[in-house]
């Protein structure tokens, strides 16, 4: 793993070549698959992602959402490893390469909507990362104590991530995951699941069924909503990529094994430990193994979550309005904290499948255009707007709300994708645009 948090070092803060509309050179694209999959296994884990995982429990029980969590994940990952090889193909980051496929006036949406869902990303981690710290200091220090007060743990990661993302994501790499956050959380990932396989009766959970409050399809489409959140980004990364297949491999290998381990850990320890009914349940679960210790290490590393929130949504609105990176991220940073001083926690279910609505039709599209259609190559010509595209983006978006609201039982991300991909390539042909 550490391929990747070497390779930080041959990359230049400041170098224009990097600049989100220009692509990478190909003498400067150095990563390899161990790269990819050390930054994606990473990007994979985190309390979000053990929050997701209880979402699954109740409802489905213990088999019951490792199967949806393991169908969706694999299917995510996949899409997620096909979208970065866009990224490696072009040298282009992803609302720049969005062009290609929507016109250089279409692509403005997207970038909106991916500002929006990071803003909404970046104040739900600090929002886990509140709640989680809140616990530990009431524990520690007492539940009136003023270290426990989540106004103030607010206050504290908001700034924190704020200021990693105005430092910039070099700066970040070198200074925290390189020398002990990727190390930290896996040891305490390794930690938990051993608390977990030492403590709790898993054939018994195992048979045990879930309540039906949640149906499979609905617990496939909240799983594949994780690594669907990531589309929009990971060619900000995958661009510096040397080979297609190195970048399919690492990062849908590495969000896969990553995302699987911490959902599956988020479902056994809601449904062996955790209270039914009380708030921060699973919380409160992890806190109780080992001392706290391994909820502590993930929350300290959580902080990479938020940063890359904030981060990359001020480089999404760099390709909107002509002002520094470093400025908008202080305001993006300060707009995520407020929203998560009010924002519940609970709204977190309708958020993640808010994202499955827009983007999965959206890069059905993209990668229907790009494998199928443009045949990984660079058009000739970018029109301001492409009609075919945004029609069957629009088509798909309507699919999926509609799925949801009269059919739920047949799940809505795959055939909505399925479908936007489908029209993107019969209106494509009909427009002779290829």
């Amino acid at each position: 793993m550490k391929g990747f948090l070497f390779l930080s070092e041959a990359l230049p803060v400041n170098n224009p070549s990097y600049s989100p509309n220009l692509a990478v050179p190909l003498t400067e694209r150095v990563f390899g698959a161990r790269d990819l999959l050390a930054l994606w296994f990473s990007l994979g884990m985190g309390l979000m992602v053990l929050q997701a995982g209880a979402l699954l429990a109740p409802g489905l029980g213990l088999a019951g959402a490792l199967l949806a969590i393991t169908l969706g994940v694999a299917v995510g990952a996949l899409l997620l490893g096909a979208v970065g090889v866009i990224g490696s193909d072009t040298g282009l980051a992803s609302m720049a390469a969005l062009r290609l496929s929507l016109g250089r006036q279409g692509a403005v949406l997207p970038a909106l909507l991916n500002l929006l869902q990071l803003v909404g990303w970046g104040a739900f981690e600090i929002i886990v990362m509140r709640d989680a710290a809140s616990l530990l200091a009431g524990k520690a220090f007492g539940e009136g104590s003023a270290w426990s007060n989540a106004t103030l743990w607010t206050l504290v990661f908001g700034a924190l991530a704020t200021l990693l993302a105005v430092a910039g994501p070099l700066a970040f790499v070198r200074r925290v995951l390189r020398k002990w956050g990727i190390w930290l959380l896996l040891g305490a990932c390794a930690w938990l699941t051993w608390n977990l396989l030492s403590k709790a009766d898993l054939a018994a959970l195992w048979a045990r069924p879930g309540d039906g409050s949640m149906s499979f399809a609905l617990g496939f489409d909240l799983a594949i909503a994780m690594p669907l959140s990531w589309l929009p980004l990971i060619a900000d990364y995958s661009r510096f990529g040397k080979r297609g297949g190195g970048v399919f491999v690492g990062a849908a290998l590495g969000f896969f094994v990553g995302c699987l381990w911490l959902m599956g850990l988020g479902v056994a320890y809601t449904l062996a430990f955790a209270a039914p009914g009380e708030a921060n349940s699973l919380l409160l679960a992890l806190a109780g193994a080992g001392m706290g210790i391994p909820l502590l290490l993930i929350l300290l590393d959580e902080s990479e979550k938020a940063f890359a929130d904030i981060h990359s949504a001020a480089v999404s609105s760099g390709t909107l309005l002509p002002l520094k990176v470093e400025h908008l991220a202080l305001a993006i940073g300060a707009l995520c904290t407020l929203i998560a001083w009010f924002a519940p926690l609970s709204e977190y279910e309708s958020f993640l499948l808010l994202i499955g609505s827009v983007f999965a039709p959206l890069f059905g599209v993209v990668l229907v255009d790009h494998f199928v259609l443009r045949r990984r190559q660079l058009p000739r010509f970018t029109p301001a707007l492409r009609w075919d595209s945004l029609l069957a983006w629009v088509c798909g978006v309507s699919t999926f709300h509609l799925l949801v609201n009269f059919y739920p039982a047949l799940g809505a991300t795959l055939p909505a994708l399925l479908l936007a991909g489908a029209l993107q390539l019969l209106l494509s042909r009909l427009a002779g645009n290829r």
